[in-house]
């Protein structure tokens, strides 16, 4: 269901979000209330998570239906839309082949950000291959116009980023390329993390690291 079509239904979107929130929420990508979900639906509409709502627990009327300005076309009269709504809008308008934004608080990404680390592009060949610069936003203060402005610069060019002291923003043509990239870059913090701990990190080769980027422009960049 997250690897949704061009063609897919509202319902089977809302259904898409559901399993990507609790995803999420199991995996400790999302904790408490936080974060947010959204998909592009063929009306040129966006399908949102409500504010103040786990995203482990959603059922499929929380989510309200928003365009491109932010209007609410459609929702419970008791759900209301996420602050950070500028951000994902955002996205969508700068970036006409998305589909799904996601919005988490990751602990170990998260971490790189608070203790004013750059992502480690260049500890696992994956990354280097599939995703490249995981660039970090300035700080900006959350559920504010600022979380929209301060992801400007990064949106055309990358599809994953560090929020600074605020969790991560990843997106893709659906909701299955989004979660793969929100996966990847907690999981390389992680293993970032554990390898400091350890007292070595070891970097990939720069030859490794110039392959392996020819490869990417190649295969994995339209």
């Amino acid at each position: 269901m997250l690897n949704f079509s061009a063609s897919a239904t509202e319902t089977e979107l809302r259904s898409a979000v559901i399993e990507c929130g609790q995803i999420a929420y199991e995996r400790h990508l999302m904790t408490s209330n936080d974060g947010n979900i959204s998909v592009r639906m063929n009306n040129g509409c966006v399908l949102i998570t409500p504010s103040g709502i786990s995203k482990g627990r959603l059922v499929p009327d929380d989510m309200l239906v928003v365009d491109l300005d932010g209007k609410i076309i459609s929702s419970r009269e008791d759900r209301s839309p996420s602050s950070e709504t500028p951000m994902h809008l955002e996205v969508y308008k700068q970036r006409e082949d998305v589909r799904a934004v996601v919005h988490a608080h990751p602990i170990f990404a998260t971490t790189l950000t608070v203790a004013d680390i750059e992502f480690p592009i260049d500890v696992l060949p994956e990354v280097l291959l599939t995703m490249g610069e995981v660039p970090i936003t300035r700080y900006a203060t959350p559920s504010s116009h600022e979380d929209a402005e301060v992801i400007r610069p990064f949106v055309k060019d990358h599809s994953a980023m560090l929020l600074r002291q605020h969790g991560s923003l990843t997106f893709g043509k659906n909701l299955d390329e989004a979660l793969i990239h929100l996966e990847r870059i907690e999981h390389v913090s992680e293993i970032y993390w554990r390898a400091k701990m350890m007292g070595t990190v070891k970097r990939v080769p720069p030859e490794a690291q110039a392959q392996l980027i020819s490869l990417r422009e190649k295969y994995f960049k339209g």
